[in-house]
Order: structure tokens, then C-alpha cells, then sequence
């Protein structure tokens, strides 16, 4: 469910006009709904009710610092892969200790940067990782919780661009060899294991890829225990799909998301958190654009957008579907043509749909590709020397801007030219 509905004819966002943001803000601009961030984030919360638990927003989803502040002043922690994650969070006004440090490619500076601002624990994913945190820890005199986080092989049955559970992915140390890992983190200074990470992908939308996992989590933490580790926390990452295209089968409920959490790892008495990103944000925000021109081609039908795959890249990367619905609401049985939605870039791969079927369209016409609040604006570029797009944020009949849209004069004013030139 959103807040994105008809009204009186016309596409609101909560209980604003989309027409009215396009008019003052311009287009294209991302928008996202308070109140839809907000259900989203207590689903999840309310679907652990009864278990030790925190749900860390998966920053990389939607990494704005009025959402980050929205979420967490719901009670949300953070997930962050990155020293600029981490000190957003913190700009948000999230305490270290609700912040958890995930990623694969931790920098020593950035170790520094999260020990010294506080952290809750680092999901460490490597040997060598683990070791030069261990250093960094010892020199700083303190001492930092850690998970490990496992691969436990499992094919979440998702795109192979974000899977990340199989033994062939990047992610964590093999399960099979987290015993001999666990021991060495007990003998290293400036660690204390005090759980176990695992993350198997995103945009998941069967529970069986979770439930082997978890499982296989709930084998190891007894396995960890026996070996004399306090394993109190279990990190389950996130992942849970949400579905892009109407007219798709629904993806689990956080409920059903919950209640597998309970039956396999609920016994074990330890705090759980998990780390949904595209769930929270997914559907709480929309890409608005304008129709700038109608094209007919040999054969097709181009409708030219405002928008482009600088401002929503995730059809070009991962051929994703993104509803998109015309801002003005068409009448009932209207006749639908066949369009390529594309944008303005210099590339054939910036194309949003091929032979969408859309209600009759006109230049200057207004249209939303609904959920595009996760990994939407996050992944937006200037490419093609196109200004970042802006963000705005709905609470109710009011909005904001909260990412303004740069100048050509700011965009050009952060190169610099040498002194030679």
C-alpha cells in the first residue's frame, strides 16, 4: 500500500497534487510519502513484536537525511556500507549505537571514523577485514562488537545482479569455514564477537531462499555457542521484494516475514534485527517527469521524457518494470497505444519500457513511474552533464524540498581547472 492516489481526477501524494510540485519544483523530481515510510517501517517492527529486535533501515535504499530522520525518529537504527552512510545517519540525529556497519570493502579511515562517532556493532566480512579492524581498534584502545557475516549458499532466486547468498558472491566467508573464523576473532585484540551476520539478496519474493538460511544461522549459532562464543545477536540482513509490476503475485507481508523469523531463529533467545530497505522506501516515493515530446518511429511510437536513466537507472541496469501512470486520470475504458518511454540521454540503453501500453498521452503531459523510492534517487547521476535531480518530501497537505536541484553554474563550479591549463 501507498499514499499515491486519484483524487478528484488528478495523482496526489498523500494530499498534495503532484501537479503542484511539478509547477514549483519542476520536473524531473522524486517524491516521497511521510506516512507511507512510516507504515512500511512499523510493519516490520510490529511483525518482530515479541522477540528482542531493531529494524535498521537499509540506508543505500534511500540514503536522504530528512528520510533517515523521518524513520528514525520512528525508532528505526541504520545499516550503513559506508563512512558517508554512517555520518548521514548521524546527521539525521541516529545514535552510534543504533547504527550497524555492513559492506565488503571497509577502509581503514572509514573503521576509524565509526569508532570514534560510536557504533552499535561491524558486520565484518573477510579475514583480512577482520584483522584490520582488529589494528585499528587495538591502536584506538577500544574494543568493538562484531558479527561475521556467513554465506550459507543459498540461491535467493532473485537477479543475479543482486544476489548475494551464493557461494560465487563477493559477500561474507564461506559457513563452512565460520568455526575456524570465530576462533580467530576470539584470540584478535579490539574484537568481541558478539553475533552472526547473514544477507542472502535483494527484491526476494519467495520466503523458502530465508528459511534455509536461517536455519543454517540457527545451526551455527548452537555449533558457536558449544565452542564457547556469546552469540547473542543475529543479523538477518533484509531483501523482502515489493511488486513493481501490478500484475504480479504479491510478495510475502512482513507478518509472514516475521513469523518465519519466530519459527526458526525465536527459540534461541538472542536480539534479532533485520535491514529492509526497498520495502520501506520502495513504494513511499515515485520519479515524476513530463512528456517532452511524441515521436513516431518505424514501427514504434517514442514518448521522449524529462526523465532519464541518469535519474532512475534501474531499468537500464536491471531491465526493471516501474509502473508508469499518467499524473491527470484517464477515463474509465480508455483506449490504450503501445509506447517506448525513453529519455534524453545519449545512450539506446536509456529507455524506461518498450511497447508499454499507456492511456493516450500529449507533450507537456505529466507522468509518475511509481515505486521508485529505493534505489532511485540513490543511484541518480549527472550524466550527460544532466543536473542531479531533486527530492521533495509530503507530510500531509504540505512539502518540502529536501534535496534541492543544482545549477548549471553549482554543477560546473566543482570542477577545477589546473593551474597549468
Amino acid at each position: 500500500m501507498d499514499h499515491f492516489l486519484y483524487r478528484d481526477g488528478a495523482l496526489h501524494a498523500e494530499d498534495v497534487p503532484l501537479a503542484d510540485i511539478a509547477a514549483t519544483v519542476g520536473t524531473p523530481v522524486y517524491v516521497y510519502s511521510t506516512a507511507t515510510l512510516l507504515r512500511h517501517f512499523r510493519l516490520f517492527d510490529e511483525a518482530l513484536d515479541g522477540l528482542p529486535h531493531l529494524v535498521c533501515y537499509a540506508v543505500k535504499a534511500a540514503g536522504n537525511v530528512a528520510i533517515l530522520k523521518t524513520l528514525a525518529e520512528a525508532g528505526a537504527g541504520m545499516d550503513v556500507v559506508s563512512a558517508g552512510e554512517y555520518l548521514r545517519a548521524k546527521a539525521a540525529g541516529v545514535p552510534g549505537e543504533r547504527i550497524v556497519f555492513s559492506g565488503v570493502g571497509k577502509t581503514r579511515d572509514e573503521m576509524r571514523i565509526v569508532l570514534e562517532g560510536g557504533i552499535r556493532q561491524v558486520n565484518v566480512e573477510s579475514e583480512p577485514e577482520m584483522r584490520a579492524l582488529s589494528e585499528v581498534a587495538a591502536a584506538m584502545g577500544v574494543t568493538v562488537p562484531v558479527t561475521v557475516r556467513v554465506n550459507p549458499d543459498v540461491d535467493a532466486k532473485t537477479h543475479a545482479k543482486i544476489a548475494t547468498g551464493k557461494s560465487e558472491n563477493k559477500f561474507g566467508i564461506p559457513i563452512a569455514r565460520a568455526r575456524e573464523v570465530y576462533a580467530e576473532v576470539a584470540r584478535l585484540p579490539g574484537l568481541k564477537a558478539i553475533g552472526i551476520d547473514v544477507h542472502i539478496g535483494s527484491q526476494l519474493t519467495d520466503l523458502a531462499p530465508f528459511e534455509q538460511a536461517y536455519r543454517k544461522v540457527a545451526e551455527l549459532t548452537e555449533t558457536l555457542r558449544a565452542d564457547g562464543h556469546g552469540i547473542e545477536r543475529l543479523d538477518l540482513g533484509g531483501g523482502l521484494g515489493i511488486p513493481y509490476e501490478r500484475s504480479n503475485s504479491a510478495p510475502p507481508l512482513p507478518v509472514e516475514y516475521g513469523a518465519l523469523i519466530k519459527r526458526t531463529v525465536g527459540h534461541l533467545g538472542c536480539e534479532v534485527e533485520i535491514e529492509p530497505g526497498r520495502l520501506i522506501a520502495g513504494n513511499a516515493g515515485l520519479l515524476l517527469a513530463r512528456v517532452t515530446y511524441l515521436k513516431e518511429g518505424e514501427g514504434r511510437r517514442f514518448a521522449i521524457l524529462d526523465a532519464a536513466m541518469n535519474d532512475l537507472i534501474r531499468p537500464a541496469m536491471y531491465d526493471a518494470w516501474h509502473d508508469i501512470v499518467p499524473v491527470i486520470e484517464p477515463e474509465a475504458g480508455a483506449e490504450t497505444t503501445p509506447w517506448d518511454v525513453v529519455g534524453p540521454v545519449c545512450e539506446t540503453g536509456d529507455t524506461f519500457a518498450r511497447g508499454r501500453d499507456l492511456p493516450p498521452l500529449a507533450e507537456g503531459d505529466l507522468v509518475a513511474f511509481r515505486s521508485a523510492g529505493a534505489y532511485g534517487a540513490a543511484m541518480a547521476s549527472e550524466y550527460n552533464g544532466r543536473p542531479l535531480v531533486p527530492e521533495v518530501l509530503v507530510k500531509g497537505d504540505h512539502f518540502a524540498v529536501i534535496r534541492a536541484r543544482p545549477t548549471y553554474e553549482e554543477m560546473i563550479a566543482r570542477d577545477s581547472i589546473p593551474q597549468w591549463l
